[in-house]
């Protein structure tokens, strides 16, 4: 006998939660983007979801009442349950140590939670047809992978009183405390005068062979700057791989932008090593999907991205990609309208988060009872491809349904004309009337009549 089921029964299946088998870790944030956060939680995804949070509240209250531990255990938790979603978070300056008593100035909570993930951000703009584009030849999404490990943000620096002959040694020395024999990679500073040395920048590598001394630069005078960075061979390698998986996913090119000619070992490492593994894992996939891997130089990938119609992966080193991500956000319209996911090495833990910060501004208006008009675009698609990874791991059809619909009913309120400040300034100019936007909540709700729309459609097929 074969059950029919009525459109009745199909309507109330549409609503009815979709169960979510396994854990994600939620990561609070600060300012505008918290209000916004438990906002879409309410609207967006408890009334459709039976999910299983992991929460951790990394608000700057939090961080310092923490230590800062709470971030270092969400990024754990993160490893252990493959799935995070994160709101903005503030990095706090003088200005903020001030502002909220800190005991501390922390570290960026990005920083420190990729760090520890050592993984590769991949951020990628969502476009909306009506939504003008200041780079106009851009017909197509550009995808950027920024290597989330190393180099300028776990580099040591320092202020260099006087004169002085730097130095970078790299050798084995004596056993450390744990009974392991250390190689150690510091700057020293000889006096021109007396020439004690100093340590001044430390990392602890394990290694063997003899002691390699370089004169880096001799200071006069006043003194001035240095700065030590460093990365890793596995992570590159990981950077690598990743940055080639998602190309072939996409079926675009891959394009890697460094300035070798100029840091001919640091930068001719990533070049060497994207090339070895291209060759022995990726070349013969790629050329039978017609698309194909290409190094280029920085200033000239800059160019060309700016000439190019889009429709390729760019993998840059962390600090490019913090700058070209930036850039790509405003060229495609909005750093509102940008996904940003960092996938780590073993290919199945990501930590989808928005591109944007915390909002400020329109947080003061907020606190005083002020009306805003805050885009929530970044951190709902945060949460869909948060929860779109939760649904491949989990084999999970009606999550990965769900999470599709909801991203479509984003783009679908704007393109319907529902749409926050930012982006109706975009198509009307500074000039743009009270009626031509919605407020913050406004823009929400309307996001949620799209997505009840949308689930319904299939219940009434």
């Amino acid at each position: 006998m074969i059950a029919v089921i009525t459109q009745k029964q199909q309507v109330k299946m549409a609503f009815d939660k979709i169960k979510v088998t396994n854990p994600i870790v939620e990561m609070d944030g600060d300012e505008m983007t918290r209000v916004i956060w438990k906002s879409i939680k309410d609207k967006l995804i408890f009334p459709f979801l039976d999910l299983d949070i992991k929460y951790f509240d990394l608000g700057l209250p939090n961080r310092d009442a923490t230590d800062d531990r709470v971030t270092i255990e969400s990024a754990e938790a993160t490893l252990k349950y493959n799935v995070a979603i994160k709101c903005a978070t503030i990095t706090p300056d003088e200005g903020r140590v001030k502002e909220f008593n800190l005991k501390n100035m922390w570290k960026s909570p990005n920083g420190t939670i990729r760090n520890i993930l050592n993984g590769t951000v991949f951020r990628e703009p969502i476009i909306c047809k009506n939504i003008p584009r200041l780079v106009s030849g851009w017909t197509k999404p550009i995808c950027i992978g920024r290597h989330a490990f190393g180099d300028q943000y776990r580099a040591t620096d320092t202020v260099i009183q006087g004169p002085g002959k730097l130095k970078l040694v790299f050798g084995k020395f004596p056993v450390s405390t744990d009974g392991l024999s250390n190689s150690l990679l510091f700057w020293v500073l000889e006096d021109a005068f007396s020439f004690t040395s100093v340590i001044i920048i430390y990392a602890v590598p394990d290694g063997q062979g003899e002691k390699k001394e370089f004169e880096v630069f001799k200071f006069k005078g006043a003194g001035g700057v240095a700065l030590s960075m460093y990365n890793t061979d596995e992570s590159i390698h990981a950077f690598a791989e990743a940055s080639m998986n998602t190309a072939y996913l996409k079926k675009w090119p891959l394009y890697l932008s460094t300035k070798n000619t100029i840091l001919k070992k640091y930068d001719g490492r990533f070049k060497d090593i994207f090339q070895e593994v291209y060759e022995m894992q990726w070349k013969s996939k790629f050329e039978a999907a017609g698309i194909w891997y290409e190094h280029r130089l920085i200033d000239d990938m800059v160019a060309y991205a700016l000439k190019s119609e889009g429709g390729y992966v760019w993998a840059c080193k962390n600090y490019d990609g913090d700058v070209q991500s930036d850039f790509l956000a405003q060229g495609f319209g909005s750093l509102g309208l940008m996904t940003s996911v960092l996938v780590c090495p073993d290919g199945k833990t990501i930590e989808a988060e928005a591109a944007h910060g915390t909002v400020t501004r329109h947080f003061r208006v907020h606190q005083k009872g002020g009306e805003t008009s805050t885009n929530s675009i970044a951190s709902i698609f945060a949460w869909s491809r948060g929860l779109a990874h939760r649904a491949k791991l989990d084999g999970n059809v009606r999550l990965s349904d769900f999470t599709a619909k909801l991203e479509a009913s984003c783009i679908g309120a704007v393109e319907s004309g529902n749409m926050t400040k930012d982006l109706a300034l975009l198509i009307h100019g500074p000039r743009v009337s009270r009626g031509r936007y919605l407020n913050t909540e406004e823009f929400i709700d309307a996001v949620a009549e799209e997505l009840k729309a949308r689930l319904l459609v299939r219940a009434k097929l």
